[in-house]
């Protein structure tokens, strides 16, 4: 099956699957940013699993094109459907993904798409090739595109004690003036994971560095909890 049917074919079990009384909702949520076909995510996955079980998953070479072609449609579910079928070990196993993650994260960009791409997408495939981490990383840093800058603090999310503290404290400091609630969200994120993992590192860091009130309250959550 070429990429054009396939991502057709999947467009017509997510329609044919289509709720539209939970749609209203679904959209309002998204701030009407989004077309819904009202599928929630549990529904959503089991459709997706179905059709693979059938049809299978696009071959390695065809996934860019699958992939464009359900983010290029309208309904939110497609994306999440082609984001999903992108995270798969084989398909991050490719050293040119690079150019298609960034795709995905200026395209139709909002939280929800950005945040999966970027700890289930980007941080696996820059753990395959580390040595694309500085070049694709440094690049979206200097973007000036928040998604992207975004990304950059959230890649390493589930690195844990693989995490290059010294590359994200970098971003960190770059990033901390900035006035955008999805940044200043996203440093306060990318330190309360980590201090899951090194939390008087993490505390020194806070402690010592100017950040905004959402990223320290952030930042701090899970250490205050363990000394209450």
């Amino acid at each position: 099956m070429n990429p054009e049917q396939y991502s057709l074919l999947l467009c017509d079990r997510f329609r044919n699957a289509s709720n539209r009384a939970n749609a209203p909702a679904m959209e309002k949520y998204m701030l009407h940013r989004f077309s819904f076909f009202g599928i929630k995510a549990p529904d959503r996955r089991k459709l997706l699993s179905d059709f693979v079980k059938t049809h299978g998953y696009p071959e390695p070479p065809a996934l860019e094109e699958v992939v464009r072609r359900l983010w290029n449609m309208e309904e939110r579910e497609l994306h999440y459907a082609g984001m999903e079928i992108a995270a798969r070990k084989q398909f991050l196993r490719c050293e040119s993904r690079g150019e298609l993650l960034r795709w995905m994260i200026t395209t139709k960009s909002w939280w929800d798409t950005v945040d999966f791409i970027a700890a289930n997408l980007a941080g696996p495939w820059l753990l395959v090739y580390p040595q694309s981490i500085l070049p694709v990383t440094g690049e979206w840093m200097d973007s000036d595109n928040m998604w992207l800058q975004r990304s950059a603090l959230l890649f390493q999310l589930r690195y844990r004690e693989k995490t290059d503290t010294e590359l994200l404290f970098q971003y960190i400091e770059k990033l901390s003036g900035s006035g955008e609630f999805f940044i200043r969200k996203a440093i306060g994120w990318a330190l309360r994971e980590y201090s899951k993992t090194n939390p008087i590192l993490v505390e020194q860091f806070t402690n010592s560095h100017k950040l905004s009130g959402l990223s320290r309250r952030e930042a701090l959550k899970n250490i205050q909890k363990r000394n209450t």
